[in-house]
C-alpha cells in the first residue's frame, strides 16, 4: 500500500484554466525531442537496403532489427523508466535518455557486423524508453484536460516530422557520401554508417536545453497535487528487477510459493512456444512456413533470436503485471484490471502493428520497385510522409478533443477511423506500378493512420490518476511495441523473405489484424465512457488513499 497522499484540492472549472505560454514553449522543446527520437529510430528504412548488401542480411533480419530487438528493450525498461517517471523529476530523466540513445545511434556508425548492430539498436531502444513516459507525464501536468489530445498530438507530430526527416537527411548523406569516398574515405566508413553518426551527434547538444526545462508540479492542474516521493528510485529498482530474468523468479518467491509456481510455468509455456514456432518455420513441417532455412536462405538464428527474444518480452511484462498488482493495486487495477483500458491501448497497438510496418518498408520497397536514388526517395517520400502524418495527428487530436467534449467514447471513434481509413489507400499503394501514386497515397495513409495516435495517448491518460500517468504510458507502449513494433515490421519481412524480397506481399500481409483491432474498439467504445467517470471512486475502492 501506498504511503504518500493524494491531495484532493478543488479545481479550477476546465474551461477556465488558462494556459501560460510556457507551456507552449516547453512542448515546442518536447516535439523537438520527438522528432530526433524518430530521426533515429527511423532512419535506418532509408538505410536498410545497403545495410541489407553489406552485411549480406535478409529482410527478415532487416524487420527483426527495426521491430524486436528495439522494441523489447524499448517497452521492458520503459516499464520501469515509467515508474521513475512518476517518481522523479521527468526533465532530468528524459535528459539522460536523450544523451543515451544519441550517443548509441552514432555508435551504430560504426558497427561492421550484425551482432554490433543489434547490440546499438538496444541501446537506442533502452534511453529513448524515457522520453514518453516522461512527456506525456509532463504534458498532462502543463496542459487542462480539455487540451491534452491536442497537445499530445502536436508531441507526438514528432513522430512523423522526425519520420520523414529521417528519409530525407538519410537519403542525402549516403548518396554524396558514396559519391564523394567510394572506398569509404579516411574512417573506411559506407555512407549509411555516416549517416547514423551524423544523426547521433546533435541529440547531445538538445539534451543540454532539455535539462533547463522547469519541473511541473505533480497534479496540481487538476487539483490533485501529489507531494515528492521522497525515495523515488526504490520503486524503479523494484520495478527493474521485476523485468529481468533471472532475477523475476527471485521476485515471484518472495510473493509466496503458489506465485514462484505459476512464474515457472509461464516462463516454461512461453519458451516452449518459442521453441515450437521457431521449429515449425525452420523445418517446413507447419502451416506457417515450408523449409524456409533451405529455401530462401533465412539464418536460423535470426529466427530464434526473434521469437526467443519475444518470448522472453511477454514473460517478462507478465512478471511486472503480477508483481505491480501485490506492490501498487491500485495502479494495477486502473491499467491491467480495467477492461477499458486494455481494450483502448491494444486497440490501437493494431493500428501500430499496421503502421509501423508501411512506414519502415516503404523506402526499401520504393527503392527497389521504382530505382530512384536515395535523395530523391527521401526528398519525397520522407517530405510526403512527414506532412500527411503531422496534418493527421494533429486534426485528428482536434477531432478527439471536439468529439470528447460531445459524447462519452468519441475519443475512441477517432482510434477505430485510424484502423479503418488506411486500408483501402495501402492496397493500392503497394500494388500500383505509379511512382506518382504511391507517393501521393503514402500522405493519405500516414495521415490517416496518424489520426489515432492523440486520442489512444489522451484516451490513456484519461482513465488514470495523476500519479499513475508514467507508467499508464508505459503499458499504452507496451501495446504499441509488442503488438506494433516488434510484430509489425518483421511479420512483412518474413513474408518478403519467403516470396522472394517482394514487400508488396509483405507489407499487404499485416492487414490480417484488422478484424481484432475493430472488435477491441468497439468494446472500448462501450466500455471507457463508465470507466472514464469512475476513475477517483475506483482507485478509492482498490485502497487508494485519496483524501
Amino acid at each position: 500500500m501506498r504511503e504518500d497522499v493524494v491531495t484532493k484540492a478543488a479545481p479550477v472549472a476546465d474551461a477556465e484554466q488558462p494556459v501560460p505560454p510556457y507551456s507552449w514553449y516547453a512542448l515546442s522543446v518536447l516535439v523537438l525531442v520527438y522528432v530526433l527520437n524518430f530521426i533515429d529510430r527511423q532512419i535506418l528504412s532509408i538505410l536498410a537496403n545497403d545495410i541489407k548488401a553489406d552485411l549480406g542480411v535478409d529482410d527478415a533480419y532487416l524487420g527483426f532489427l527495426y521491430g524486436t530487438a528495439f522494441a523489447i528493450f524499448y517497452a521492458l525498461f520503459g516499464i520501469p523508466l515509467g515508474k521513475l517517471a512518476d517518481s522523479w523529476k521527468r526533465v532530468r530523466l528524459m535528459t539522460i535518455g536523450l544523451t543515451l540513445w544519441s550517443a548509441m545511434t552514432a555508435v551504430s556508425g560504426f558497427a561492421r557486423d550484425t551482432a554490433t548492430l543489434t547490440v546499438a539498436r538496444i541501446g537506442v531502444g533502452v534511453g529513448e524508453a524515457t522520453a514518453s513516459p516522461s512527456a506525456y507525464s509532463l504534458i498532462s501536468d502543463w496542459f487542462p484536460a480539455r487540451l491534452r489530445a491536442t497537445a499530445l498530438a502536436i508531441y507526438s507530430s514528432g513522430i512523423y516530422l522526425g519520420g520523414g526527416i529521417s528519409l530525407l537527411i538519410g537519403g542525402l548523406i549516403v548518396d554524396q557520401w558514396n559519391a564523394a569516398y567510394p572506398d569509404g574515405g579516411v574512417l573506411n566508413l559506407a555512407g549509411w554508417q555516416v549517416a547514423f553518426i551524423a544523426v547521433g551527434l546533435p541529440g547531445l547538444l538538445l539534451a543540454i536545453w532539455v535539462l533547463t526545462l522547469k519541473e511541473p508540479v505533480r497534479g496540481a492542474i487538476d487539483g490533485l497535487e501529489t507531494p515528492e516521493n521522497p525515495a523515488p528510485f526504490e520503486g524503479f529498482f523494484a520495478e527493474l528487477f521485476t523485468v529481468i530474468p533471472p532475477f523475476t523468479f527471485v521476485g515471484a518467491a518472495r510473493r509466496g510459493v503458489g506465485a514462484f509456481a505459476l512464474n515457472v510455468i509461464v516462463f516454461a509455456a512461453f519458451m516452449a512456444a518459442a521453441a515450437f514456432i521457431t521449429d515449425l518455420l525452420a523445418s517446413g513441417d507447419g502451416v506457417l512456413a515450408g523449409g524456409v532455412e533451405a529455401l530462401l536462405d533465412v539464418d536460423l538464428p535470426d529466427i530464434t533470436d526473434q521469437w526467443f527474444l519475444l518470448a522472453i518480452g511477454y514473460y517478462a511484462v507478465f512478471c511486472w503485471g503480477s508483481a505491480l498488482r501485490t506492490r501498487d493495486y491500485p495502479t494495477f487495477a486502473l491499467t491491467w484490471g480495467s477492461p477499458a483500458f486494455l481494450c483502448t491501448i491494444l486497440g490501437y497497438g493494431t493500428v501500430a502493428f499496421m503502421a509501423y510496418s508501411a512506414s519502415y518498408w516503404g523506402a526499401p520497397y520504393a527503392e527497389r520497385v521504382f530505382e530512384i536514388s536515395k535523395g530523391e526517395l527521401g526528398f519525397w517520400l520522407g517530405g510526403g510522409g512527414a506532412l500527411g502524418g503531422f496534418l493527421g495527428v494533429v486534426l485528428g487530436g482536434r477531432m478527439a478533443d471536439f468529439l470528447f467534449t460531445r459524447l462519452p467514447a468519441g475519443r475512441i471513434f477517432v482510434i477505430l477511423f485510424g484502423l479503418l481509413s488506411p486500408i483501402p489507400f495501402a492496397v493500392v499503394q503497394y500494388t500500383t506500378d505509379s511512382l506518382a501514386l504511391f507517393l501521393a497515397l503514402n500522405v493519405v495513409v500516414g495521415a490517416f493512420a496518424a489520426t489515432a495516435l492523440g486520442a489512444a495517448a489522451a484516451s490513456s491518460q484519461a482513465l488514470v490518476l495523476p500519479r499513475m500517468r508514467g507508467t499508464a504510458t508505459a503499458t499504452f507502449f507496451l501495446a504499441t511495441t509488442l503488438v506494433g513494433l516488434a510484430l509489425g515490421p518483421y511479420t512483412a519481412g518474413y513474408v518478403s523473405a519467403q516470396n522472394e524480397g517482394d514487400l508488396s506481399a509483405g507489407v499487404l500481409a499485416t492487414l490480417w489484424i484488422t478484424p481484432i483491432g475493430l472488435a477491441l474498439l468497439i468494446a472500448a467504445i462501450k466500455l471507457v465512457p463508465a470507466a472514464g467517470g469512475s476513475v477517483v471512486d475506483r482507485a478509492r475502492a482498490a485502497g487508494e488513499p485519496i483524501a
